[in-house]
């Protein structure tokens, strides 16, 4: 219950609360598009350098086994959300395939609300983590798109183009590449500020997620109350996954509870495009509603203090 209480207060999540409040209350607060885009570009790209600095001096062996798993959990995932929607959300292969792929995905924003609650448990997630981001952003997307066989009207051609040109990627990527090459040694410079300004700009950030939350929750009425308890049952069974296979993977407490969370986590940026492209009769009310306006609270507020504890029962066993 004290994680529970001290993840709840965090600035983050209180940031985010702030724009659930805002949007029911209707006011008139908004993040500007031109400031939410330099934010998201600002975040991704600080994440991205992180990474990268830290596989340039890391040895193969250290990563390799953690990012077999994280492999792993991009095809398990969509799989089981995929069978999980057909047989107890009852929904057709589309909107299956189009819930799949989000689940099978990760949020980054999951991810740096998991690293800031483990840091303030007292505990350090490895510094590679934010590679095994990238390496989970995409094959759940295809696994999820395989599943929508011939139901898959779009272009697959498009749908794939979306998701390995789309910022998140091209960010995470990029920057994963330029802090490899760079160098722990040669990112002094710039490190100030992708640090120092770093907590600010993610509660900018997560009141712009709060806003678009409370703008979702009025689709709930369409999804039903059988598809919100899956909403918050699959991260729940995803995320634990997650910190089962990361602990045998190797990472420490903190690193199996972040790794737990972006397992658990679902996609509302990545996803959402290539969907839209090679799924255009999915219904947004359903898989968008479902992973922006259930699974992110829910991780946020519940799941994250969850998989932390099961990481240090695990460590601990």
């Amino acid at each position: 219950m004290e994680a529970l209480a001290d993840n709840l207060l965090s600035p983050v999540v209180l940031c985010f609360a702030l724009g659930i409040a805002a949007r029911l209350l209707r006011s008139d607060l908004s993040i500007p598009e031109p400031v939410y885009q330099g934010l998201s570009i600002y975040l991704l790209l600080a994440i991205g350098l992180k990474g990268g600095s830290a596989l340039a001096v890391a040895s193969p062996a250290e990563v390799a086994l953690p990012a077999a798993m994280t492999l792993l959990a991009g095809v398990l995932t969509p799989v089981s959300a995929f069978y999980i929607m057909r047989r107890f959300g009852r929904l057709d292969a589309t909107d299956s395939a189009a819930v799949a792929a989000h689940y099978g995905s990760v949020s980054v924003v999951t991810f740096l609300a998991a690293g800031e609650a483990v840091r303030r448990a007292g505990h350090a997630g490895e510094d590679f983590l934010p590679a095994l981001v990238a390496v989970l952003e995409v094959p759940g997307i295809i696994v999820a798109l395989l599943f929508a066989g011939s139901q898959a009207s779009g272009s697959w051609k498009r749908a794939l183009h979306e998701v390995a040109t789309g910022k998140s990627i091209v960010l995470l990527a990029g920057g994963l590449l330029i802090g490899m090459v760079a160098g722990p040694g040669r990112l002094e410079g710039v490190q100030p500020f992708f640090t120092s300004a770093f907590q600010g700009a993610l509660c900018l950030f997560m009141i712009e997620l709060g806003l678009a939350t409370g703008r979702r929750l009025r689709d709930l009425r369409h999804t039903g109350a059988r598809l919100v308890v899956l909403g918050c049952l699959l991260p729940l069974f995803h995320g634990a996954l997650g910190v089962v296979m990361g602990t045998l993977a190797g990472l420490s407490t903190g690193g199996a509870a972040v790794f737990g969370a972006m397992v658990g986590s679902a996609s509302y940026i990545a996803a959402p495009a290539a969907v839209r492209v090679a799924l255009p009769k999915a219904n947004p009310a359903c898989y968008l509603t479902l992973a922006l306006g259930v699974t992110f609270p829910f991780n946020l507020a519940i799941g994250v203090p969850l998989f932390l504890k099961l990481a240090s029962l695990l460590q601990n066993s």
